[in-house]
C-alpha cells in the first residue's frame, strides 16, 4: 500500500501500517467536543496546580465587612487601567439583608502579578505574588474597610467565592484521580485474577463481587462519611473518603477486565507463552492485559465523574470533607438554605464548575470509547 499525501502536502504512512496507539490518536483527533473537553480539563488541572499563584486571595483570607459582597465584573480605563468601584454596604433595619451599592467617588485598582497574601507554594517555599488581584491589598479607605475585590462575590465570612473554586479544585478533581488509581489497582487485580483462574476461584471473586455490588451507594456513602471522627486532620479525612469512593466503585471494572480475560486467555500467543514457561504473572499482565489497555482507560475515564459527584455529596450533606479543608462539596454547604440562594444566587458558582467538569469527562470518555476501536466503522 502506498503512502497517502494530505492536502497540506505532508506524505503520511497509510492507515494499515501505523500502530494502534497511532490510530487511536488520529480517531480521537476527529471527536471536536472530546478534544475540546481535553483542553478544558487540561486548564482546570492548571489551575488546581497553580491555586496559590492564580487566586486572587489566600485559602483562609476573609473581610467580614464586605460578606455577600456581589460579583464585581473587572472594567478599564486609560487614567485607572483595570479597576471596579468599591461597594458600599448597607443593612436593611428590619430584615438585616445586606446591599451594596458602587461608590464610584472609591476606585479600587486591579493589576497583574501583584503583591498579595503571603501563601507557600505547596508547602515548598513561601511567596505573595498573585496572577491578578488588588494593586495595593494592604491599604485602606477612611472609614477603615479594605479595598476589595469579588470576581464571583463573596460567602458569609467576606471570603472570595472565585479564590475558594481555585483552591477547591485542588480538592475536588484530585479526589477523582485518586481514586482511579485505587480502583484500577484493586478492578484490574481482582477481575485479572478472576478471568484467569476460572473455576472455583472465578465463582467465589463474583460472588464476593455481587454482594459488594448489591449495597445501595449512597446510603452506604453516608454511613461511611458519618463514621469519619470530627477530630481527624484534613488530610486524613480527604484519604478516608478517597478510599471510601474507592471501595466502591471497583466492582464494574473487575467486570470488565475478567470478560475481556476470558475472551483471551485460550487466544494462540496465551497459550504459546503458557507452553514457553511463562509465569501465570507474566500471562496476565505482560501478554493479556495490555490487549484492552484502552477499553480500560475508557472505563477509568467515564468513572470519574462519579467519584467527584461522590465527594461532592458527601462534603455537601457535611458527612465528607468539612472545614477548613476547601472542595466545590464543602462550599455548597452554605447552598442548604433556599434563602441563601434566592438572595445570594452566585454561592451556586461551585455547581457550574462541578457540571462543566462532569460533561467534560463524559465527552472525553465517548471520544475514547469511539477511538479505542479504530477499525470501526465511521
Amino acid at each position: 500500500m502506498s503512502a497517502v499525501a494530505t492536502p497540506a502536502g505532508r506524505v503520511e504512512a497509510p492507515p494499515g501500517t501505523l500502530s494502534q496507539w497511532a490510530l487511536i490518536r488520529r480517531r480521537f483527533a476527529r471527536h471536536r467536543f472530546a478534544v475540546a473537553s481535553l483542553y478544558l480539563l487540561s486548564v482546570l488541572y492548571l489551575f488546581a496546580v497553580f491555586a496559590e499563584f492564580l487566586a486572587p486571595y489566600a485559602r483562609d483570607w476573609r473581610d467580614l465587612a464586605h460578606a455577600y459582597c456581589p460579583p464585581q465584573l473587572p472594567r478599564f480605563s486609560f487614567r485607572h487601567g483595570f479597576y471596579v468601584p468599591a461597594m458600599q454596604r448597607y443593612v436593611d433595619p428590619l430584615t438585616f439583608k445586606k446591599t451594596y451599592l458602587e461608590d464610584p467617588a472609591r476606585i479600587v485598582g486591579l493589576g497583574f502579578f501583584v503583591q498579595g497574601e503571603p501563601y507557600r507554594f505547596w508547602g515548598l517555599f513561601a511567596w505573595d505574588r498573585h496572577f491578578f488581584g488588588v494593586r495595593q491589598p494592604g491599604a485602606r479607605w477612611p472609614d477603615g474597610t479594605l479595598p476589595t475585590f469579588y470576581f464571583l462575590g463573596a460567602d458569609h465570612y467576606g471570603q472570595d467565592v472565585f479564590s475558594h473554586i481555585v483552591h477547591g479544585s485542588r480538592i475536588s478533581l484530585s479526589v477523582g484521580l485518586v481514586s482511579i488509581a485505587v480502583t484500577f489497582l484493586l478492578g484490574v487485580t481482582i477481575g485479572g485474577i478472576s478471568g484467569y483462574a476460572g473455576g472455583q476461584v472465578d465463582n467465589v471473586i463474583q460472588r464476593i463481587i455481587e454482594i459488594v455490588s448489591s449495597f445501595p451507594q449512597i446510603p452506604l456513602w453516608l454511613a461511611c462519611g458519618a463514621v469519619l471522627p470530627a477530630d481527624w486532620s484534613p488530610l486524613s479525612a480527604y484519604f478516608a473518603v478517597t478510599l471510601v469512593l474507592s471501595l466502591l466503585t471497583w466492582t464494574s471494572l473487575a467486570r470488565v477486565v475478567r470478560g475481556k480475560i476470558l475472551a483471551l486467555r485460550e487466544e494462540e500467543y496465551a497459550v504459546a507463552a503458557r507452553l514457553l514457561g511463562a509465569s501465570h504473572t507474566r500471562i496476565l499482565f505482560r501478554h493479556l492485559l495490555p490487549g484492552f489497555t484502552s477499553h480500560i482507560i475508557v472505563v477509568l475515564t467515564m468513572s470519574v465523574p462519579a467519584m467527584i459527584l461522590g465527594e461532592t455529596s458527601l462534603s455537601f450533606l457535611g458527612l465528607g470533607l468539612r472545614p477548613p479543608i476547601v472542595s466545590w462539596g464543602v462550599m455548597l454547604q452554605e447552598c442548604l438554605s433556599i434563602q441563601n440562594v434566592a438572595s445570594y444566587p452566585w454561592l451556586l458558582m461551585p455547581v457550574v464548575l462541578i457540571v462543566l467538569t462532569v460533561l467534560c469527562f463524559n465527552f472525553l470518555g465517548d471520544g475514547l470509547r469511539d477511538a479505542a476501536d479504530p477499525y470501526a466503522s465511521r
